[in-house]
This record gives C-alpha cells, structure tokens and sequence, in this order.
C-alpha cells in the first residue's frame, strides 16, 4: 500500500519532467529549421542539399524507434530517457563546432540517433506511472509538449540566433539539456512495477501478458496505425523542416517577424494533442477510425487553403488548422495503443509506430528540398506533395477496425500492476 501510495504521489511529477524534455528535444531539432539560411550561406549549400542535412537526424532518429522502444521494455524507462537526453544534448552543442558539409551531415544523423530512444521511452514511463484508464489521456498530455517546445522555439532561437550567431546558439542549447538530465536523474525514482509484478502477481502477469514484438508485426492495426501517422508525418516533418524558409523566401517575412508569427500553428497543435486521448475515449469509443479519417480529410482540405492563400495572415491561420487537424492524428495513433495493449510492450508498440513517423521524417525534408530546386524555389510541388500524403492517411484509416471498450476504474493495487 505504500507503494502505491508514493507511485500516486510522484506520477505527476515524473509527467511534468518528461514534458519538459520533450519541449526541450523539439527547441533542440527546431533550431536547425530556423538557422538553415545562415548556416546554407555559410557552407554554401543550395535546397537539394539542406533537405538532406534535415534528413540525416531523422534517419537516425526512425532507427532508434524500435530499439529504444525495446530497450525501455526491457530495462525500465529512466535509464533510457536519460542516456537519449544526455546523447542528443552532446550532439546539438557538436552541431555548432561542424566544420564541414560532412560533419554537419554525421553529427546531425548521430543527435537523432540520441534522441530516438526518447519517444518510446517517455510513453513507456507514462505506462509505468499510470493506471491503464489513464494512460490515453496522459499519453495525448505527454505528446502535446511536441507543439509546445515547436512554439517555444522560434521564440527562444530567433533572438539568440540574432545576438549570438548560429554555431553559439547550439553550445547553448546543448548545454542546457546536458543540465536537464542531471535534474531527471535525481528527481525521478526507477518505476516499482516490476518489483511489485515479481513478488504479488507473477502468475497473473505470466499467463496476461504474452504478447512480444513479433506478436506486436502480426497486429493489422499496428500497421494500419503506422501507416496513418506516416501520411500525416510527411505533412509534420515537411511543414516543420521548410515552413519557416517558406516564409522568409516566398512570403517575405524578416526572421523576427517568423519568431512571432510561426508559434501560432503549434500553439494549435499543442491544444488538440492534449485532448486528443480525451476525445478518442470520450466520443469515439470504437470508431476510432472516424476521427482519424475526418481530421486527415480536413488536414488535406486546409494544405490546400494555405498554400493558395492571398496574405500571410491567411497562411498562418490555415497553418494552425492544419496543425490543429493533423495533431488529433498524432494523438490517436499513440493513445490507441495505450488504450488496448498491455504496458509490457507499450514502449515497442510506440516504437514501431514512430519509426513510420521518423521515417517520414527523413523523407519528407529531403524530397521537399529536391522539389524546390527543380522547380526554381517553387513551393507548388511541394504543398501538392504534402496534400497527397494525407490522402494516404485517410486511406489507411479507412481499413481500422476496433471494438469498444469498458474501462473500469481500478482499484489502488491495480493501478500499480496494470
């Protein structure tokens, strides 16, 4: 009874830290969106070959996705957590002594590589401190310090890009998580769950939960869910990388006009990612494939708005509606998991759906960057790209199929097991 009672005590507290590393991993990945005009004229880089500097952080990052979703199942969330934030925060301080188009290319692939581990392993820790009815409202909670760090950025790297330069921006960042991870290390307690399980509810635990990451390939909503999110993270990944170049080329905004304009959409973002689980659980119950299929649809309707838009202030209003859209996808994909598998594979099930993302992530940018060259700095190409990849999320939604659940309140010592 003890333990439980610590575990209710401290649960929040372990939601608000993993909150904020995750704000701190989106102002980590995001400067380099904002900084890649100066660092393009510094290393003389044209469109094509950017989009492959955004590209190589996430080709590290979707082959971590797995792994470290394994890694958390296997060895418990904390330790995981902190070498990915310990990892990622070296190679964005790195990232500002790059030397070369090389250089820049390898510590950008090896930041993602830190980093991935972290998704997984910050949804695992929601499952190792929250009863199993609470974990997809918890989870969407979790997930919307996504848009929040995003809205922080600009904010925060425009101002220190101005004052401070590119390379000292990332020595500063960098920094600032390496302090992060000391404060994580000593606050938070290594879950009692497996405790717990070993020494009152191993039977009961033994013949529950038989489900392994090769049971996880044999689920088709996994892969429907994976390929759902991969639609949408085209339209993530690329908005995120080449939005704020956009602006300033295309729609001629100065870079302090682009740090107060670009937090809007995420702000957006931020709210339906947090009530997303909220909404999957309260209204949707068994049709989940509906709210996914209505938000791509109209994440697809306003791509469309936005990119034919008269004014900047219609750009960034039908932005933040597609931000706002595409993040209820965000939110299903991950807490729909959470709501049907056992918290034993929590952590591998949220990898395998992430690496769609990332994948899409390393994709997206790059393919983007090519559009741009090839068609003389035209952005045209690209927005029908991104239109076309939420066509392929309402597709996949289209073939989900889930039941409804009843999720009864549990008890004090089931909250500890589930």
């Amino acid at each position: 009874m003890r333990a439980a009672s610590l575990k209710t005590n401290s649960k929040y507290t372990v939601l608000i830290l993993l909150f904020v590393g995750w704000c701190i991993s989106y102002i980590d990945r995001a400067a380099i969106s904002i900084a890649l005009a100066s660092i393009g004229k510094e290393f003389s880089l044209d469109a094509s070959v950017l989009g492959v500097v955004l590209s190589s952080f996430f080709i590290g990052y979707a082959l971590m996705q797995l792994p470290g979703g394994w890694l958390a199942d296997r060895y418990g969330s904390k330790n995981v957590i902190i070498i990915a934030i310990t990892l990622w925060s070296l190679f964005t301080a790195l990232t500002g002594w790059a030397w070369s188009l090389t250089s820049l290319i390898i510590i950008r692939f090896l930041f993602g590589l830190g980093e991935g581990a972290f998704p997984s392993a910050s949804l695992k820790g929601v499952a190792e401190h929250f009863p199993r009815n609470e974990r997809p409202k918890m989870s969407s909670v979790l997930l919307s310090s996504n848009y929040i760090g995003s809205a922080l950025a600009p904010l925060i790297i425009a101002p220190f890009l101005l004052h401070f330069g590119w390379r000292n921006l990332f020595h500063i960042i960098g920094f600032v998580g390496l302090g992060f991870a000391l404060v994580y290390w000593f606050v938070v307690r290594p879950s009692q769950t497996k405790v717990i399980v070993d020494l009152e509810q191993k039977k009961r635990e033994k013949a529950a939960n038989k489900e392994n990451l090769k049971q996880l390939f044999k689920m088709p909503i996994m892969w429907q869910l994976a390929l759902a999110w991969f639609g949408l993270s085209l339209i993530n990944k690329g908005l995120d990388s080449w939005m704020p170049s956009y602006l300033l080329n295309v729609r001629g905004l100065d870079l302090k006009s682009i740090g107060i304009l670009t937090p809007l959409p995420f702000i957006a973002a931020g709210i339906s990612t947090a009530f997303g689980g909220w909404v999957m659980v309260r209204f949707f119950n068994g049709k989940e494939k509906y709210l996914l299929v209505g938000s791509a649809s109209l994440t697809a309707i306003f791509l469309y708005f936005m990119y034919t838009a008269d004014t900047v202030a219609l750009v960034i209003t039908f932005q933040a509606i597609v931000y706002f859209f595409k993040s209820f996808v965000l939110a299903t994909t991950m807490a729909l998991p959470m709501k049907i598998l056992s918290s034993k594979i929590v952590g591998s099930a949220s990898g395998m759906i992430n690496l769609f993302g990332q994948s899409a992530g390393f994709i997206s940018p790059m393919v983007i960057g090519f559009m741009i060259s090839a068609f003389n700095g035209s952005y045209d190409a690209a927005f029908w790209f991104l239109i076309g990849a939420a066509c392929l999320s309402v597709l996949a939604s289209l073939t989900i199929k889930t039941v409804k659940t009843v999720n009864p309140v549990p008890t004090k010592k089931e909250s500890v097991v589930q």
